[in-house]
């Protein structure tokens, strides 16, 4: 896969590290507007938790994590969010529909659909293999 931004690029554009980057890189982006990212799940990271069968899951809430983190990378890869960071506002129609597992790389969909002074909403989407595993709004404040 052909990365506009690197993991270590990102780390350029939001504050999160290693461990907790769940983006291996972006490619697509359109500054202020939209990103795909991908992230590949790993059967050696430490967060996974073990269901029967042997099956390693990665948590919803990290799922939900690796979301907000592209559209961080949407949003503050816009040249007047530059320097700034994104918090967690709310989010809203959370849905999960798969599990993601060890062996799975996630492509996660942001689109920045409202900003009005320092609040804004991202609509996001995270596939594994074109199916759609987990969907939200995501509210964020910017400072």
């Amino acid at each position: 896969m052909q990365w506009i931004l690197t993991a270590r690029e990102i780390e350029g554009i939001i504050p999160h590290r290693y461990p907790f980057l769940l983006v291996d890189g972006i490619s697509e982006l359109i500054p202020g507007s939209r990103a795909m990212g991908h992230k590949r799940v790993s059967a050696g990271e430490f967060f996974l938790q073990d269901e029967p069968g042997g099956k390693q899951i990665l948590p919803r809430a990290l799922v939900l994590e690796a979301m907000a983190q592209v559209g961080a990378v949407a949003v503050l890869s816009h040249s007047l969010y530059r320097g700034k960071s994104t918090l967690l506002a709310g989010i809203n129609g959370a849905a999960f529909m798969k599990d993601v597992a060890a062996g799975d790389e996630i492509r996660l969909e942001a689109e920045v659909t409202k900003i009005k002074g320092n609040i804004g909403k991202r609509k996001c989407r995270a596939l594994v293999r074109d199916v759609l595993v987990a969907k939200a709004d995501i509210l964020f404040a910017l400072i």
